[in-house]
This record gives structure tokens, C-alpha cells and sequence, in this order.
């Protein structure tokens, strides 16, 4: 079953709408957690195709979530998702290792390229 996204973010509204607009881009939703220490938990237990991780969150933030993700996971493809638009932490996610980033509050039709660019090529 290809294109399984993982969605991660403290925030219940936005889970929603970016499950909304994944489903609408053809990806089936394999897990979801609202802080950076279940989303470590739950990418290893799914390995989804693609993760969108929010940067802010409890327990552990994106960045370090990110990291302890491409440790055990090196080829994960997690795209960042923000409300902080630092260039240097955005800049030090790509070095660690995220695919690309996106910055709240998103454009749908935005976020919906963001899905469509990153889908499975063995559909």
C-alpha cells in the first residue's frame, strides 16, 4: 500500500486539516501523534512513506524527533511543518535531514503539491 503519511503535530485542528488535504492527494493515513516522543514510537512502528512533523511541540520538538528518526531511519522522507519561519532552524533541519518544509499557516492548494510532489512513484 503505497503513500502512507504519518502526521504529527500538537495541534488536533491542524492534524485534521492535513489529513484532510492528504486524503484528497491519494495518501492513506497510517498514524498520527501530537508529540515528538510518540512520533518516534509510532515511525517505527509504521515506517510510513512520507511524515510531516511540526517543529513546536511537548516532550520532544521536531528537530530532535527529526534526528532520532534518521538515526535508526536514514532514507525517511519527513517533510517539516512550522509556524516559526527561522531560516537557521529551517536550515538545520534540511541538514539533518528533512526532505523539505512547509510554513504555517499553509495555502491548501499549497500543501496539496507538497503531497503530490512526494507521492510514490509505484502506484
Amino acid at each position: 500500500m503505497p503513500n502512507r503519511l504519518m502526521i504529527v503535530d500538537d495541534a488536533l485542528i491542524m492534524r485534521m486539516k492535513i489529513k484532510e488535504i492528504a486524503a484528497l492527494a491519494g495518501w492513506t493515513i497510517v498514524a498520527e501523534a501530537d508529540n515528538g516522543e510518540d512520533a518516534v514510537v509510532k515511525y517505527n512502528e509504521h515506517q510510513p512513506d512520507l511524515m510531516t512533523l511540526d517543529m513546536v511541540m511537548p516532550k520532544m520538538d521536531g528537530l530532535a524527533a527529526l534526528k532520532a528518526i534518521r538515526e535508526q531511519h536514514p532514507s525517511a522522507r519527513i517533510v517539516m511543518v512550522s509556524a516559526v519561519n527561522q531560516k537557521a532552524k529551517l536550515q538545520e533541519c534540511i541538514v539533518s535531514g528533512a526532505l523539505d518544509f512547509i510554513v504555517k499557516p499553509f495555502d491548501p492548494e499549497h500543501l496539496k503539491g507538497f503531497f503530490v510532489k512526494y507521492k510514490c512513484k509505484d502506484e
